[in-house]
């Protein structure tokens, strides 16, 4: 049963969307335009260097919010099951480019959520434990350090899965309940409910099997209550696994 759970843990690993950042694009768009004529008609070419900051940030969201909806296609196209999805050979250069966007702004938030995704690529996608791996504990650091407890929460639910996957029991079970632990401080139940599949799954590894039952009955009592129907259909299947 470990590997054919395993594989359908890494097959729901869907990630949350991303949280807005502090400024939006309109904003720093409109400042850019006041900090051209600054520049132009007051002859100050010192503020230049802030439009184009302002302009590499409103770059670094485009590109990770691109990247998310080509990912989101691929999801879709795997959900159907009637074609093998192909990886947009985009998505990965987009979240590089916003990664390095984000390194160079000193933005440690949005690096932090530019690398879930390059790990969150590498692991759902490309299978690619040892190549996500890294880049998800780099996310988490600094998701921790900007206090972004979303993107925390996320890495943490994909490190969960990646050392399932390994064999890694109790680092699994570690990794998902301090994902859960977060979504719950934020509101995010239907994650909760989606780390409490993969619990379930920990669980069943470890010959704990009324405890899995009881984590899936706990995990759709939430996901029907908050209308999470697609972690609905991950406990259908986790049942028929467990």
């Amino acid at each position: 049963m470990q590997a054919s759970t395993t594989r359908l843990l890494i097959r729901h690993a869907v990630a949350m969307p991303g949280r807005g950042r502090r400024m939006n694009a309109e904003d720093r768009i409109e400042r850019a335009q006041k900090l051209y004529e600054q520049a132009v008609y007051g002859g100050d070419a010192r503020v230049l260097a802030d439009a184009e900051r302002d302009l590499d940030a409103v770059e670094a969201d485009a590109a990770l919010a691109r990247g998310r909806i080509l990912h989101a296609r691929y999801l879709d196209e795997r959900s159907r099951g009637d074609a093998s999805p192909v990886e947009d050979p985009a998505e990965l250069p987009l979240f590089e480019r916003a990664s390095e966007l984000y390194q160079a702004l000193a933005d440690t938030r949005g690096q932090a959520e530019a690398l879930f995704w390059i790990g969150c690529l590498h692991q759902v996608i490309r299978r690619d434990n040892e190549t996500a791996v890294p880049h998800l504990e780099r996310s988490r650091q600094l998701a921790a350090q900007a206090g972004d407890r979303s993107t925390e929460a996320e890495a943490l639910r994909h490190l969960g899965i990646a050392a399932h996957v390994a064999g890694r029991l109790d680092e699994a079970r570690e990794r998902l309940e301090e994902s859960s632990r977060l979504r719950r401080e934020i509101g995010a139940l239907s994650g909760v409910a989606a780390n409490m599949v993969g619990l379930a799954y920990v669980a069943a590894a470890q010959d704990r099997h009324a405890d899995a039952v009881a984590t899936l009955d706990e995990a759709d009592a939430i996901a029907q209550a908050h209308g999470a129907h697609a972690v609905v259909r991950q406990i259908e299947e986790a049942r028929t696994q467990i």
